[in-house]
């Protein structure tokens, strides 16, 4: 065979190779499939941070509803790009509701992504209108106060756990609770006609943590919680803090990692 035979047959091969990595690379490249609504990566379980507003008779100041506010973009903010940001509200019926139906993967801010690969701009244009200003019409309006026969904070955290979006098999599960932190259920309640046995009304911390695993299983264990304890006229400092410290034995109970900051 001559020389430029074999010079020929060489090129062939060259180009076939070239040509079956463009092909191998533009499948196994191509851009993964998202889920048009969440924009999360489909068949995949992100991180998920829930925000719950608690709004069954908690009158919020203006001054603590800028602080909820910026809380709240302080957690959008801290998200990395696929992250899932959710806000729900504790309602007048004592349900949890998906507020507005915001829960949302972050699809990633024009200063996360590499400027070789995407375009900034249109990468910011695009979390803008399908992340940032979604979020800003789901906090409209609530900071209103609105009345309540009920208010299951510990039943709703529960809850809220058996979902299959926010249940043990999430990473890196969070929940920023902003909430007066006075349960009334049939579980227990902090209300009563002598305020001043409010130690006494409060039952065992394991009575309840028993209570809440024999209905709604395990699902707690492991949660980061993020408490924001909203001051309330009308109860002293003493009140507030056996409140406080009977969540906080609860929250062990239950295997909660809770941190609170007082508004």
């Amino acid at each position: 065979m001559r020389s430029k035979d074999l010079i020929g047959f060489f090129n062939i091969a060259i180009v076939i190779g070239v040509l079956g990595a463009i092909s191998y690379l533009a499948i196994t490249l191509q851009p993964a499939e998202y889920d048009p609504e969440t924009l999360c990566l489909a068949g995949e379980q992100p991180p998920h941070v829930v925000v719950m507003i608690d709004r069954t008779e908690v009158i919020y100041t203006p001054a603590q509803a800028d602080q909820i506010r910026q809380t709240i973009l302080n957690a959008r903010n801290g998200l990395e790009i696929g992250e899932r940001l959710s806000v729900y509200e504790l309602n007048h019926r004592g349900e949890i509701r998906n507020t507005n139906r915001f829960s949302v993967c972050n699809p990633g801010r024009g200063d996360q992504i590499n400027p070789l690969y995407r375009n900034p701009q249109r990468v910011q244009a695009r979390y803008e209108a399908q992340f940032d200003r979604p979020l800003d019409v789901a906090l409209e309006g609530l900071f209103d106060l609105i009345e309540s026969p009920v208010t299951p904070l510990l039943e709703s955290l529960a809850e809220l756990t058996t979902r299959p979006e926010f249940d043990r098999s999430t990473p890196r599960r969070r929940v920023v609770l902003i909430s007066d932190m006075f349960q009334n259920t049939r579980l227990y309640t902090v209300y009563g006609p002598v305020r001043q046995d409010l130690q006494n009304r409060l039952p065992p911390p394991e009575q309840v943590a028993d209570a809440i695993r024999n209905e709604y299983g395990d699902g707690l264990r492991g949660l980061e919680l993020d408490v924001y304890y909203v001051d309330q006229p009308g109860w002293s400092q003493e009140e507030r803090v056996l409140i406080r410290a009977h969540w906080r034995a609860i929250f062990r109970e239950l295997g909660v990692r809770d941190r609170w900051t007082e508004f």
